[in-house]
């Protein structure tokens, strides 16, 4: 498949955004601004990028608590992602997320979960309810290998292939779950045969490049608006950091972490940007310094936006039931 020079430059610029805001996200939680949990997505910004070229507006996306990448790649504004860092009231999640609990109903962004594979079952409920419906649209559900040993997992592939439902099962394999090794946690190594034990399609991407994510998510989304059912994606990528701020990642060698950086999907997309005259060096700086102050601005704004009020305490978190046929 042939990319254009607008499909590019998009690239770019999505992976861009999220690179300097996940450093910028850095800085501040070792300057205490920033606390609690928080995951960073350097490294893996490619799959996000290249999601967004192969889906609609209208699909919905949900995803574990490594969630800043795909908020911001869905238009979640930098402003109100580094709110909910901040844990302010003008956070995508009123501030009572935080980082691992971004959402977005605008976006069509579910999530941000902190539980370990969760949001598995949830993605097939996505796509249960626009079947119902009757609508074209599909759900994507992201996850990582650990998440994989999860029993959800499977339960969730048996139903998503009985019924036939219009998603997409995204395995992030970034090679570590935490600190453990996809290696020390299986004897499986290629996890998309995973799928295969239900007949759903699965298939294993290279996750480095915006291309091959994006041909693999396009090809499994005709598939599930066709009505053919889901199918799995073991997306290879790789975090240049550790699992979370207070991972110093030694169990990886430097060799390794230089091997990765070499295939660097902002740096490879770069060269293909300037090799086919796309845009100038110049124009590619000019884009990343009006990102670096987008960023900046985020940070002022969400310094300056007020907590969330204690009496929003207990709201928003749960729905008042009015169904008649449900007895206290």
């Amino acid at each position: 498949m042939k990319f254009n020079k607008e499909t590019y430059l998009e690239w770019y610029r999505s992976m861009l955004l999220i690179r300097r805001f996940e450093e910028k996200s850095a800085q501040l939680y070792g300057q205490q601004k920033i606390k609690g949990f928080c995951h960073l997505y350097i490294g893996q910004e490619a799959l996000v990028a290249g999601m967004m070229s192969a889906i609609t507006k209208e699909d919905k996306v949900i995803t574990a608590y490594r969630d800043h990448g795909h908020a911001l790649a869905m238009g979640v504004s930098a402003n109100e992602v580094m709110a909910e860092l901040y844990g302010k009231a003008t956070g995508c999640s009123g501030g009572k997320g935080g980082s691992m609990h971004m959402f977005s109903k605008v976006h069509n962004f579910f999530g941000g979960h902190g539980i370990v594979g969760a949001q598995i079952p949830m993605g097939a409920g996505l796509a249960l309810a626009e079947q119902y419906q009757g609508t074209k649209n599909i759900s994507l559900t992201f996850f990582g290998d650990g998440a994989v040993r999860q029993g959800a997992l499977h339960e969730t592939f048996n139903m998503a292939m009985l019924w036939k439902l219009p998603a997409i099962f995204i395995c992030e394999n970034n090679e570590y779950a935490m600190g453990t090794s996809v290696a020390r946690t299986t004897n499986m190594l290629e996890i998309y045969k995973i799928g295969l034990a239900y007949d759903m399609p699965s298939f294993q991407v290279d996750g480095m490049k915006c291309e091959t994510v994006h041909e693999a998510i396009a090809e499994a989304a005709d598939r599930a608006r066709r009505g053919d059912g889901p199918t799995f994606l073991e997306i290879k990528t790789y975090r240049y950091r550790g699992h979370s701020m207070s991972d110093p990642a030694t169990y990886r060698t430097k060799e390794e972490l230089a091997d990765y950086k070499e295939k660097d999907p902002l740096e490879t997309t770069k060269a293909t940007i300037l090799k086919k005259k796309y845009a100038t060096e110049a124009e590619l700086d000019a884009m990343e310094e009006e990102l670096i102050k987008l960023v900046q601005e985020s940070v002022e704004f969400a310094e300056s936006s007020p907590y969330p009020d204690a009496s929003k305490l207990f709201t928003e978190v749960y729905v008042e039931n009015d169904y008649p046929f449900i007895m206290d």
